[in-house]
């Protein structure tokens, strides 16, 4: 009697298992149908918001200065690569967008200084709806900054310009300890006065070795701080591992996403389509770099790790940030910023998290339910903190 009473609890059990794992597999068909819609969704509108307010570094200074050896030097990019980026952005400057496929940040040139009449009135514009660094770049042997110094007075009156550093170039050229000290505190001097207090400033030469290398270390970390994407591109610590490695190489292109899909985001009613579009385009780009095919079934395998509850918590908060950007007023401030910061971390964590999973199904090798979860929970926060920082810079 008790073993026929057990066969059929455990019979009972086998078939609730059953029924569960087909419920899972449909509820995951659903979900994979939503991300990878069966119509190839247009994704440009949400590339061309993005592109339009990249993160911008504003280059402010003589012709010789050093700005495109500068743009050189933070990007890594050659001589003849970043001279052949510049494009046309007004009549006075032109603008560099890194990487050149997929941009991440950009560089306005001025080029206009030389004109007694320039007028930073359209240069202004073209950076006043983007998070933004002004770098006045000036050579440490050249005490006459007539032409930066009068287009800095316009852009301070302005006030549409907040965050300043001052870039002291070829300071080499002066010899003696004392008098390069003298040169750059002169120059500095005259930009805080115009500025009206104490401005950040870094000293480097790009031809030595030794003061560029230290130079480049300070003006990184100053830039990480003024434009927080740059500090999460290049917060690449040392690899502990080749599937780390790996990512690092694909960062670049999971960020673009990112953006992207934090861009859409902000807009009213759009981001309910456009942001899981993106992340579908995402994960088969991922997959066909990893050489794995990306399918229901890799689909369903990969959501299963980060786990059911964050599916549904998926789903429902997307939904929501719609809703909440539809409030008059609050929805289009706080909410829209709030939900580009969820999207952008989100789209950045399911990547991060898809890559290890992939690299480990490239290799053959078993996948850590705790590592996949890990991964994705570490790389929202740190997506979403730098992404909220960066829309902080922008309302402030």
């Amino acid at each position: 009697m008790l073993l026929s009473q057990t066969l059929s609890v455990m019979q009972e059990l086998n078939q609730l298992q059953s029924g569960v794992f087909v419920a899972m597999n449909h509820f995951f068909k659903q979900l994979y149908d939503y991300i990878n819609p069966t119509v190839n969704t247009d994704l440009k509108p949400a590339a061309s918001q993005w592109q339009s307010q990249l993160p911008t570094i504003w280059l402010l200074g003589k012709t010789g200065a050093g700005k495109s050896s500068l743009v050189q030097a933070v990007t890594g990019n050659s001589a003849i690569e970043v001279g052949n980026g510049f494009q046309p952005c007004t009549q006075t400057s032109v603008t560099y967008r890194y990487p050149e496929i997929n941009p991440l940040f950009c560089f306005l040139d001025t080029r206009g200084l030389s004109e007694a009449d320039y007028d930073p009135e359209d240069d202004i514009e073209a950076c006043q709806h983007q998070s933004h660094a002004l770098l006045v770049v000036m050579k440490a042997e050249e005490p006459e900054q007539s032409s930066v110094l009068n287009a800095l007075k316009k852009i301070r009156k302005s006030g549409a310009i907040k965050q300043l550093l001052v870039v002291h170039t070829g300071i080499c050229a002066l010899p003696g300890q004392e008098e390069r000290q003298r040169a750059i505190g002169y120059n500095q001097d005259q930009v805080q006065q115009i500025w009206g207090g104490e401005v950040k400033s870094v000293c480097l030469d790009f031809g030595s070795e030794r003061e560029l290398a230290a130079g480049m270390t300070e003006l990184n970390a100053a830039l990480a701080e003024m434009l927080p994407i740059l500090y999460l591109l290049g917060d690449e610590k040392e690899h502990q591992s080749r599937e780390e490695a790996n990512f690092s190489r694909l960062k670049r292109e999971v960020m673009w996403y990112a953006g992207t899909a934090g861009a859409s985001d902000a807009i009213p009613a759009v981001g309910l389509v456009s942001v899981p579009a993106i992340q579908g385009k995402m994960l088969h780009s991922l997959a066909n770099q990893y050489g794995v095919e990306w399918d229901k079934q890799r689909f369903g395998e990969f959501a299963g790790l980060l786990g059911t509850s964050f599916v549904v918590q998926y789903l429902s908060k997307l939904g929501l940030r719609q809703l909440v950007k539809l409030i008059p007023v609050y929805g289009q401030t706080v909410g829209s910023a709030t939900a580009a910061a969820v999207s952008f971390g989100s789209t950045y964590a399911i990547g991060r998290a898809v890559c290890k999973y992939l690299y480990h199904i490239s290799k053959g090798e078993p996948v850590s339910e705790r590592e996949i979860k890990r991964a994705f929970e570490q790389a929202f926060n740190h997506g979403k903190d730098v992404a909220a920082r960066e829309a902080n810079k922008k309302q402030h």
